[in-house]
């Protein structure tokens, strides 16, 4: 009952915009922009600044025909719930982690096998190769919903509220938040941890009540979400760099044009192009305000027992039918470099 409230809210939100979903084939004057709605959860900056950036692009290129409303911090619901919108067509873009993903396409797995990229180089190859990337994009095709672009959420590594983690021995006993996906619970498994699976708004008063002892994630957690305040060590153990992902309701291509919807493809293709230029400044610019608002601790570690403690994982889906081939595909970038 809770989402079907949520959905009618969404419409009743849109119809009172007064242009309705599809409104290119309604009665309304040639020149009416066809509005196209897209939600977000919180976010980094250089994160908001792409989303927008790719509707000021789709404005751009069409000439005001078709623009982009945005519904942004989570104000329509979590990652979930903006995904079953977009599925349904209560929105028509959101973008989510791609994690978030993985329990609507076993696919987006694989971006949670730790240390799968051996670099940001590897990981920038794989996620502009459409071999690879065209297949789990439009692995949701049947859900009502496909993959359009990615956007660099850098690397992930825990942080802490008691000190520092230098070994996976330190992470024994520690109760760690990961995403809802089974491929970051079972990695904190395997590296002697519990993992406590929950949504990011919860995270902050999780850490301040000691329910969990630290969490995973990049730099902005620290200073933009503020969670800085209660956990103040961070390590780099690096362990994922799992995408963001744009998502797209499949029935937005019957609403527009040919050249509009053409539009929207290079509109996304360019965004990413402009987030890669600006995330790894925001990222230093973070890291900079952490320190100095909540004295928070950087460390370097030793990534090679990490590795060799997460190699079940590696094993699991090389030797598994469903994603041999995709692994090794992902795999090949790294010998190619």
């Amino acid at each position: 009952m809770k989402k079907k409230h949520l959905l009618s809210v969404v419409l009743m939100s849109v119809l009172g915009t007064g242009v309705l979903a599809g409104c290119g084939n309604s009665d309304a004057s040639a020149d009416e922009a066809i509005v196209l709605r897209y939600a977000y959860a919180s976010n980094s900056q250089p994160v908001i600044d792409s989303m927008k950036e790719f509707g000021r692009l789709i404005e751009e290129k069409t000439d005001g025909e078709v623009v982009v409303e945005y519904f942004p911090d989570g104000q329509l619901g979590s990652e979930t719930e903006l995904i079953e919108l977009t599925q349904t067509g209560g929105i028509d873009f959101t973008k989510v982690s791609g994690s978030a993903l993985e329990s609507f396409s076993k696919d987006y797995s694989i971006f949670g096998v730790p240390y799968i990229f051996d670099s940001e180089e590897h990981f920038y190859s794989v996620m502009e190769d459409p071999e690879i990337m065209d297949g789990i994009y439009n692995s949701t095709a049947e859900l009502g919903f496909v993959g359009l672009t990615y956007y660099d959420s850098g690397q992930r590594s825990f942080y802490m509220t008691d000190g520092p983690i230098n070994t996976p021995e330190d992470l024994k006993g520690k109760k760690i938040r990961v995403m809802q996906s089974e491929t970051a619970i079972k990695m904190v498994e395997l590296l002697g941890g519990s993992a406590v699976p929950m949504g990011s708004s919860e995270v902050y008063t999780s850490l301040q009540s000691n329910l969990i002892d630290g969490a995973e994630n990049n730099e902005f957690v620290l200073y933009t979400a503020g969670h800085g305040g209660v956990a103040k060590y961070y390590s780099y153990d690096a362990h994922t760099r799992v995408p963001d992902v744009v998502i797209m309701n499949d029935a937005v291509k019957e609403r527009l044009s040919d050249d509009q919807y053409e539009a929207v493809l290079e509109a996304a293709e360019e965004s990413t192009v402009y987030e890669k230029s600006v995330f790894k400044a925001a990222v230093e610019k973070e890291k900079e305000t952490a320190v100095a608002e909540y004295g928070i601790v950087f460390n370097e570690v030793d990534i090679a027992p990490f590795q060799a403690a997460v190699e079940p994982l590696h094993e699991q889906f090389k030797n598994n039918a469903t994603y041999s081939e995709l692994y090794n595909m992902i795999r090949a970038h790294a010998d190619a470099e």
